[in-house]
């Protein structure tokens, strides 16, 4: 007893597609496809694969499933240690950044410091003694120009070289440094100068102050280097500096004045704008000032000596130029006071500088600092990501390798297996061919159950496919095969009424009547042959290609517009007169009727090296 081919199934949704109609299926009229074959799992020559066929992707591509869940799980394992990465690489140049500034602090600013108030020592005592040369003043310039000369030399590093060379700093710092050094290098000649009576007070002046500045651009280079809120701490003290170096030239161009009598012209302008600088220097500066520095300006500028030096500076400032601007700020009111304020500037410059240096610290601000913990972090990040993405990898390896083989063995073996069996005409049970599996406890189960619910859906389809293709095409054959029958009845009939008939017009409408037959006889014939069966007229000998020709072009409707030609002389094996016949009137009606009505169709042929050339030319 034969098992029925399918049976309905509420759980998986298969119903048969009558109710009550048997669930039978009949092999395909038409056979099977011609690339489907038994060893279709296993060709005997396999072709290249198709990625070689568009041309090899210069990107990687994983061919397993191992592969794929590795670079899957590898991706946020490489970018958690790629920020990793850029967080240690980071907070590493940002303690060498440190270490560099410290080194910088320690052999360039400090030096440069000690250097620029040796020069202004110097510079007051080089304008005193230009302004009236006498032995003690010629000492003290000689005694400060030795000290001047040693706070340099701490600069040097060889011949032509400076500290800065080689240390890792920018190539500006160095190239400023260099200029401040060839600077107080060249104040040797003005030294001479002076010491002979060669050279006035403002030359000097003027050549001092000049090369002080280039210390102060060596400054502004050092603060250039620094990040946000070291580089604010050192702006401040920059501009410290710059104040105190203002406080220093009032300093030069009062005592010189005192020795002159008199303060006007050059020396008074020099006086006035050095005040306003030294007041807006100030004025941009103490707002940025941290708390011990900005306690100690407090004390600063409620002290009696800084009352005393703006009282002074006042006074100068709208005294009459002359000796009265010079009588307004005699030296007991002066010189106490301005070296009480010179000392607490240079103090809160020096305490400012040390809270720099230590908040600049390479250890406390690098590694005791969020991108010191975040490195950290970030280490055990990436070990646990490693851990964990290893053991989930493993087990989705596991998960997918099997639900890979299953589907495999579906598509190769058992649904072809099934459509082989069902063109040979056998019957097939669903159940038996894909049994339902257990109840799916996650997505990988639910998509072995979804596969399997695919396998009883296509399996099901191509049982309703092979039933229906069987019935439509038993009907149409049915159906064409009776048309042709009373075709070729009324065929036989239009032709004993053409032989009987004596009247040209009636003939003519025989004709045209037999030719309107002759093509409803191809397309029923044409529709047997795409139901897969024979077309029924057939020839057992051999026909001239000449008649086969004129018989296509009797079956189209413009046969009056096709010009046959003279054909050599060929014949067609029976079998395949009917074929061609149906080819050759296709053809020959494309072309008529995708041409204009005035033109004319022609077909010609000749023999060639393989066979026979038919030719069909149209003006389409």
């Amino acid at each position: 007893m034969r098992t029925p081919r399918r049976t309905p199934d509420p759980a998986d949704g298969t119903a048969p597609a009558t109710p009550g109609a048997p669930a039978r299926g009949r092999r395909a009229h038409a056979g099977a496809p011609a690339d489907e074959r038994p060893d279709a799992e296993a060709p005997s020559h396999p072709g290249p694969p198709a990625a070689s066929a568009r041309g090899r992707s210069w990107w990687p591509r994983p061919r397993t499933v191992r592969a794929k869940i590795v670079c899957l799980l590898m991706v946020p394992v490489v970018s958690l240690l790629a920020l990793w990465g850029y967080a240690t690489v980071t907070t590493a140049q940002d303690v060498a950044q440190l270490r560099q500034l410290q080194h910088a602090d320690a052999r360039v600013r400090g030096p440069l410091g000690t250097a620029v108030a040796a020069l202004q020592a110097e510079r007051a005592a080089a304008v005193r003694y230009a302004t009236e040369p006498a032995s003690d003043r010629g000492s003290e310039l000689k005694r400060q120009a030795q000290s001047a000369d040693r706070a340099v030399d701490k600069l040097r590093r060889g011949q032509g070289r400076t500290v800065a060379d080689g240390a890792g700093l920018p190539t500006v710092v160095a190239s400023r440094l260099a200029a401040f050094v060839l600077a107080a290098e060249g104040l040797d000649a003005v030294r001479a100068d002076v010491l002979d009576g060669r050279t006035g007070w403002d030359a000097a002046y003027g050549q001092y102050t000049k090369a002080i500045a280039a210390a102060f651009g060596v400054g502004g280079a050092l603060t250039g280097i620094q990040e946000a809120e070291l580089g604010s701490d050192a702006r401040v003290l920059l501009e410290f500096s710059r104040a105190s170096e203002m406080l220093a030239r009032e300093d030069v161009l009062l005592s010189s004045a005192r020795i002159e009598g008199s303060l006007d012209g050059e020396r008074l302008r020099q006086f006035t704008g050095a005040v306003d600088t030294r007041r807006t220097l100030t004025d941009a500066a103490v707002p940025d000032l941290r708390g011990p520095e900005r306690a100690a300006w407090q004390d600063l500028v409620q002290g009696s000596a800084y009352a005393d030096v703006r009282a002074v500076e006042d006074k100068v400032l709208v005294a009459p130029p002359g000796k009265s601007a010079a009588a307004a700020a005699p030296a007991a009111a002066w010189d106490s006071a301005h070296a009480a304020v010179r000392d607490d500037l240079r103090a809160i410059d020096a305490g400012a500088a040390r809270s720099a240096a230590d908040r600049a610290d390479p250890f406390t601000r690098g590694l005791l600092t969020p991108a010191g913990a975040a490195v950290l972090l970030g280490l055990l990040a990436v070990a646990a990501s490693l851990v964990i993405s290893v053991r989930i990898g493993r087990g989705l390896v596991v998960e997918l390798v099997s639900l890979r083989n299953g589907a495999l063995e579906i598509a190769r073996h058992k649904l072809p297996h099934a459509m082989r069996r069902l063109r040979s005409g056998e019957e097939i049970d669903i159940h038996a061919e894909a049994p339902p599996g257990p109840p799916a406890e996650d997505e990988t189960g639910q998509v072995s159950e979804a596969l399997g619910t695919v396998h009883r859906a296509a399996l099901h389809a191509a049982i309703e496919r092979a039933e229906l293709a069987s019935g439509i095409s038993g009907v149409f054959v049915n159906l064409a095969r009776r048309s042709q029958v009373l075709v070729h009845r009324q065929l036989s009939l239009l032709d004993s009424m053409e032989r009987r008939s004596d009247d040209p017009n009636e003939l003519s409408d025989l004709f045209r009547l037999d030719h309107l037959t002759t093509r409803m006889r191809r397309h029923a014939e044409s529709l047997i042959i795409l139901s897969g069966a024979a077309p029924g007229r057939a020839w057992r000998m051999p026909v001239s290609l000449t008649n086969v020709v004129r018989a296509a072009v009797s079956e189209v409707e413009d046969y009056a517009r096709v010009e046959v030609r003279q054909l050599p002389a060929a014949a067609v094996v029976g079998t395949a007169v009917a074929d061609l016949i149906h080819l050759l009137a296709e053809l020959v009606e494309n072309a008529a009727q995708f041409s204009p009505p005035h033109t004319k169709v022609r077909v010609s042929g000749e023999p060639v090296g393989n066979g026979y050339a038919l030719e069909i030319e149209d003006r389409g």
